[in-house]
């Protein structure tokens, strides 16, 4: 079948790269984006980090690159898709036709089910608005908590200790980031936060926030009763994948929108990427995955192009993620779910270090703090099959790039 319309419903990382990759690999057909923002696209991550505590460029592309490239922007939202006529309903009535359809509906953030969550200053982060409103309560305010000591969390909380707010991180479970990276990083992570002035409470959970007379919150309630003081709240405790247009169109769905490795669904027109698709992963013994990263988003966003024309391509780029925390970049080359042993490398005294994660002795994830050369050789080794071992890891002679410098051959 000849491909003449792209539709790519989701104007966020993942669904600008597919359009500007099928540009790029000469699609010459009709190519429509359908943000549901009125805004063009732009990048998320500097949301949680510069935009907060100064001013960060985030358009991922100058407004005049879409009239250039032939892409029409559409700012209305999507309320159903017609799969039987391979047609997209807008909320204003418009069809719009396609031969494929990408999926790019990003996710929304987890609220907590708790009284007081609608109170104003109770906040999330996701949205451009989200990060304008933000801002401007930061400047106002002078003590913040933060509910979930995740990635968007660390990161807000860091920005707001910059502006010289009194800050406190709420995390429910054992340590920060636990979803995330491994007990060895989480702890220098929650120590370096400590160090900067941010007070950390871990096993805590949030029963309530209570407002003024206004209905702004003025306390978060905790689970021994005890009410702490707020002007502001940043509900950081993960998001939920925007599935419902699949659901209607029947697609089938599991923790995101299912699809295979070629990232196709269970209809073969329709493909979904990005925060919003569970796929299987040769980087987690092919267990089904949903990853919420820029990496996985412009991967994705190229092999869906590439499959869209009749290239075959399937999914396989080595997870990477990264965070800025009070001057520490951290990286992470890979998944360290379920590894069951590390080593660290360098010294997390110095703040420069790595801490190599094992599953059943394999490599399976690196992450480095300040080591940006450690993450690039980690990422290379990931994409083939990583022959390190504990033993040659735990060596007190053991450096990376010496190491692989030796390996190559002559």
């Amino acid at each position: 079948m000849d491909v003449n319309d792209v539709v790519v419903i989701g104007g966020g990382q993942a669904g600008f790269q597919v359009c500007a990759s099928l540009r790029d690999n000469d699609f010459h057909g009709r190519l429509t984006l359908v943000c549901g923002e009125k805004v063009m696209p732009y990048q998320r991550p500097p949301l949680s980090k510069g935009y907060l505590s100064g001013d960060a460029d985030i358009a991922l592309r100058p407004d005049s690159y879409y009239g250039s490239h032939d892409i029409a922007v559409v700012e209305n939202s999507v309320t159903s898709i017609d799969r039987v006529g391979h047609k997209v309903i807008l909320d204003n009535g418009r069809q719009l036709p396609y031969d494929r359809l990408v999926l790019a509906t990003g996710a929304r953030p987890r609220m907590l089910p708790v009284p007081g969550s609608r109170l104003n200053g109770v906040l999330a982060l996701r949205t451009l608005v989200d990060a304008h409103s933000l801002r401007r309560q930061l400047e106002a305010s002078r003590r913040l908590v933060v509910i979930g000591g995740g990635f968007i969390g660390l990161e807000v909380a860091a920005s707001a200790r910059k502006l010289g707010l009194k800050v406190t991180v709420i995390e429910s479970l054992g340590r920060t980031m636990a979803r995330a990276v491994s007990s060895e990083m989480s702890s220098y992570l929650t120590r370096e936060h400590c160090r900067q002035g941010t007070t950390v409470l871990l096993g805590r959970m949030v029963t309530a926030f209570d407002g003024d007379s206004t209905g702004h919150v003025r306390k978060v309630v905790l689970d021994d009763g005890s009410r702490m003081e707020a002007d502001l709240v940043v509900v950081g405790v993960g998001v939920v994948p925007n599935v419902e247009l699949a659901v209607a169109a029947g697609l089938p769905v599991d923790n995101g929108i299912v699809v295979d490795e070629f990232l196709r669904t269970a209809d073969e027109a329709i493909f979904a990427i990005g925060d919003c698709a569970n796929y299987p992963s040769a980087h987690a013994n092919y267990q089904r995955v949903r990853l919420e990263s820029v990496q996985n988003a412009v991967d994705q966003g190229h092999c869906v192009a590439a499959n869209i024309l009749g290239r075959a391509a399937k999914y396989v780029a080595v997870p990477w993620f990264w965070s800025d925390q009070h001057g520490v970049k951290l990286q992470i080359a890979g998944i360290s779910t379920g590894y069951d042993h590390a080593v660290v490398t360098g010294d997390p005294e110095t703040g420069k270090f790595s801490v190599f994660c094992f599953r059943r002795s394999r490599l399976v994830a690196v992450e480095s703090a300040n080591k940006p050369a450690d993450h690039v050789l980690a990422r290379r080794m990931l994409a083939g099959e990583p022959d390190l071992s504990p033993e040659e890891v735990a060596h007190p002679d053991f450096d990376l790039k010496t190491r692989q410098r030796q390996k190559q051959p002559a």
